[in-house]
């Protein structure tokens, strides 16, 4: 694989606290990466680094050989709540990019599809479950077809049912669409079904303290025994690092 998404944070602060220091981090096309640490370690912060969100660090984002320079619609963002325009219909949520005012578009029709909410274009996001918004929020994700797309803790406020179904969808799509993906959470289960590598973020401010390559055969099945040893040895070190 060639290396799509190129991470260095030299230093990033708010204030006089040291949130990030001496990150790096490379991500090959198609890979789908978990960052996992304690709460406050930097992960959110991480995310909207590199996507161009806060551009107050020292050091620098590489997508695809090119620094970035703010946000691009290279990258997609996917939030912890799906954020929806509550007057804007799914359509008009999903294309928002384009302009507020889109009211049919084909590439939307066809996200529809692939998020399996055909039909509900002309709803409203009240109308919607929470797994139907955040359905709607990975659809809006895709608009713009990035190369990268970043999500941070995007299934934690969902029921656990709803949560296997929305994990499921993102791992096809990201493989359909060949998507690097960079993932946020504090499920240790989530980060092995969907990732192809797992990091650890250091406790204080730090680098990246260890990695594990997930090489499980896909796809992956939750009751597979496989993932038990490599669940173990990811238990250990978050209990070093004093994550857990």
């Amino acid at each position: 694989m060639t290396e799509m998404l190129d991470i260095f944070v030299a230093e990033k602060r708010y204030g006089a606290r040291q949130i990030l220091r001496d990150l790096r981090l490379t991500l090959r096309t198609g890979e789908i990466v978990a960052l996992i640490g304690a709460s406050g370690c930097g992960k959110s912060t991480l995310l909207s680094i590199v996507a161009g969100l806060d551009r107050h660090y020292r050091g620098q984002i590489v997508l695809n050989g090119l620094p970035v320079q703010g946000i691009s619609a290279d990258i997609g963002f996917i939030f912890q709540e799906p954020r929806l325009f509550p007057w804007l219909s799914v359509a008009q949520n999903i294309a928002f990019s384009k302009g507020p005012g889109v009211a049919e578009d084909p590439l939307v029709t066809e996200l529809l599809a692939e998020v399996g909410l055909t039909g509900y274009g002309g709803a409203l996001p009240k109308q919607l479950s929470g797994g139907q918004a955040q359905r709607v929020a990975i659809a809006r994700g895709l608009y713009t077809r990035p190369k990268v797309l970043l999500l941070d803790e995007p299934f934690s406020a969902v029921d656990a049912f709803t949560r296997i179904k929305l994990q499921q969808l993102l791992e096809r799509v990201a493989h359909e669409h060949g998507l690097t993906v960079l993932l946020v959470t504090h499920d240790i289960d989530e980060a092995l079904f969907l990732a192809d590598r797992v990091v650890l973020l250091d406790n204080t401010a730090g680098p990246v303290r260890t990695q594990f390559d997930v090489d499980l055969h896909r796809p992956r099945k939750r009751s597979d025994a496989a993932g038990g040893p490599l669940k173990a040895a990811v238990l250990q070190q978050l209990e070093t690092a004093h994550a857990i």
